[in-house]
């Protein structure tokens, strides 16, 4: 599913960074945004999918999905949280 994600990323404009558990340097790298948005386990789905601005930054955490999602919700959730 991550490579039919990042296709719909892309034609939105955005970059696709997965990162999973074993990937332990990306996960730490990250997880302090995971962890803002969604403090507790029982808040995140699987998969969990933010967006955010400047994420090695001063950044800007614009919205979340979680949760297996359609295809086409999936465009139109992520779409809906795109910065203008």
């Amino acid at each position: 599913m991550s490579h039919y994600d990042s296709v719909i990323c892309n034609e939105l404009g955005l970059d696709f960074v997965s990162v999973i558990l074993q990937d332990t340097d990306a996960y730490r790298r990250y997880r302090h945004l995971l962890l803002e948005y969604y403090p507790t386990p029982e808040q995140r789905g699987w998969p969990t999918y933010l967006v955010v601005s400047d994420p090695e930054g001063e950044y800007i955490i614009h919205g979340g999905l979680k949760g297996g999602i359609a295809k086409g919700d999936f465009r139109t959730r992520l779409a809906a949280l795109v910065p203008d």
